[in-house]
């Protein structure tokens, strides 16, 4: 894998990813600067899977800037609908103006598995792409991970952002909402993707 430099943009303009992503990111000596810090548009998210999402965002940021740029695209899929909300999970937070309220996005993916039955069940999983661009030569790449776990409800902590306060990932007792931060990273789906992203960081710096 290419170095990435002493500094890596962030194509996000949502600040509880952009601090999740920064936190997990800058032990590695890597200075972090957020695409809205940049002015740069947020591309139309075309893509059919997380991974295809978080490829154009990256590509977008790292032309624009002339950085090295890092994009994460995730969601909640949830058994009982299928997979949904998955790649539209923003999508089910947005109100007739375009605003991102989350309690409402909890509220509706709720309500669409309390109308598949009593025997619909709440298992679900977040998942998370990660994609590393490189500007002017278009090269770019790609990491996955999830995790497993159940839905709530009531919405429970106020920790994290999105979809966290209804999640109980296997294993666990706390929502990610309710987890600190710190315990969240280290088990989240986004973590997952860092582990296989800063494996092949560290293998790159040794070859």
């Amino acid at each position: 894998m290419r170095k990435i430099g002493p500094t890596l943009v962030i194509a996000t303009h949502n600040p509880g990813k952009l601090r999740e992503i920064a936190e997990l990111i800058e032990p590695l000596g890597i200075a972090c600067v957020s695409a809205a810090s940049l002015d740069l548009p947020e591309p139309e998210e075309t893509g059919v899977s997380f991974a295809d999402n978080a490829d154009l965002k990256a590509r977008a940021a790292a032309d624009l800037s002339g950085l090295p740029a890092l994009a994460d695209d995730s969601g909640l899929a949830v058994d009982a609908l299928h997979g949904r909300p998955g790649i539209h999970s923003a999508r089910w937070a947005e109100d007739e103006a375009g605003n991102r309220d989350w309690p409402r996005a909890m509220q509706r993916v709720w309500d669409a598995v309390e109308a598949e039955g009593p025997d619909a069940g709440h298992d679900a999983h977040f998942a998370c792409a990660l994609a590393i661009a490189w500007p002017n030569d278009g090269q770019a790449e790609t990491f996955e991970g999830r995790v497993d776990g159940t839905l709530v409800w009531p919405p429970r902590g106020d920790q994290g952002f999105g979809y966290d306060p209804m999640f109980v990932p296997a294993g666990g007792e706390q929502t990610f909402g309710e987890m600190d931060p710190a315990a969240k990273h280290a088990i989240s789906h986004r973590a997952d993707a860092f582990r296989k992203l800063v494996a092949a960081l560290q293998a790159g710096r040794s070859s």
